[in-house]
């Protein structure tokens, strides 16, 4: 009897995983003005990130540091498939969301550096900084708030009736936290408008998934509550937009959440404190070389003759630019007043 018991309930399993698993889309099509689009928004994540790197190496930025070099096509792709007014919430690696949700690039190095021309006054530093004109609501430093916070996003626009759409980004390492499947419940339960977006970088602070999950296909992690689920080269921007745009019209239609397991790697470590030896230089260098989203773009545009080298290198300079004025900024702007300290408390 205990048997067949076991039988059962590891048939209604797989019957769950089947129900919720979902195939990705082909890459989505792009023409000219898509590729040099996708090409340049990616670029500026990457030489801001770079750049503020070597700030904090200067000493200019204090605390945690956690750069999104290598995982850009994740948040370029979903951008492009977003309306006016959907919201998108994350964890501490943060800086490449803002920069899609077209904020300000003075305005974020600016935090990071703790200035007064910051997006949170120069009191949030990396990973607290907001934008309600933006529909950008953090950068969170709790291993998984971010996931129950962007659910409540979701229950917002549904009660509300505007047709937007919760991103609510999470890594490998918290889909792990309990709060991640309270939320998937209420999620379902309440058919709330939210994508979650599992960027599986792989190695979460620092242990392989191999090592920390018994379920390492996280595309499956909403099975048990009915959430369809899809894995997406997330190092691929085609790939992204065209996922993104199937999961933003599934939550229009009033079907509920699904999740996006995002497939792509962090090339540096963890934070710019993390030596990142838990990986070979060898595997970093293959992945940048067989894998790289931005190289991708690259290479179609050349082939397609839609580019030239030197149009790409005028991109690179115009980003480059605006990273720089940014960092100069950043470095020259005032500290906050110490009357701030007693501002934007909750009493």
């Amino acid at each position: 009897m205990a048997t067949a018991a076991r039988k059962t309930s590891a048939k209604s399993k797989a019957d769950a995983k089947t129900q919720s698993a979902r195939k990705a889309p082909p890459p989505a099509k792009f023409t000219k003005e898509d590729e040099l689009k996708a090409y340049r928004d990616m670029l500026l994540i990457r030489r801001f990130e770079e750049k503020a790197g070597q700030l904090y190496g200067m000493g200019f930025i204090g605390g945690f540091c956690h750069l999104y070099i290598g995982q850009e096509a994740v948040v370029t792709g979903m951008k492009m498939a977003l309306i006016d007014g959907d919201q998108m919430i994350t964890a501490y690696r943060d800086h490449g969301h803002m920069l899609a949700m077209e904020m300000s690039p003075r305005g974020v190095m600016a935090e990071l550096t703790g200035r007064r021309g910051g997006y949170s006054k120069g009191k949030g530093g990396s990973m607290h900084m907001f934008s309600k004109e933006k529909n950008f609501y953090g950068g969170h430093g709790i291993v998984g708030a971010q996931v129950s916070l962007g659910t409540g996003l979701a229950f917002a626009n549904r009660y509300r009736g505007n047709n937007n759409v919760s991103l609510t980004y999470f890594g490998d390492g918290a889909a792990n936290q309990g709060q991640v499947y309270e939320s998937f419940n209420m999620a379902s339960l309440w058919k709330l408008p939210v994508i979650y977006i599992i960027e599986n970088n792989r190695y979460a602070m620092g242990t392989s998934v191999s090592r920390s999950s018994a379920e390492t296909d996280f595309s499956h992690r909403g099975a048990s509550f009915r959430i369809p689920g899809m894995q997406v080269d997330g190092m691929d921007v085609r790939a992204v937009k065209s996922a993104g745009e199937m999961a933003v019209e599934h939550c229009r239609s009033g079907n509920g959440p699904i999740i996006l397991e995002m497939q792509t790697y962090r090339y540096r470590g963890h934070s710019m404190s993390d030596p990142a030896k838990y990986r070979s230089k060898d595997e970093v260098q293959k992945m940048r070389s067989e894998h790289d989203p931005i190289e991708q773009v690259k290479a179609r545009l050349l082939e397609a003759k839609w580019a030239t080298e030197d149009d790409l290198k005028k991109i690179d300079k115009e980003v480059r630019d605006i990273v720089a004025d940014a960092a100069d900024f950043a470095q020259t702007d005032s500290e906050p007043d110490p009357s701030e300290l007693y501002t934007d408390i909750l009493l």
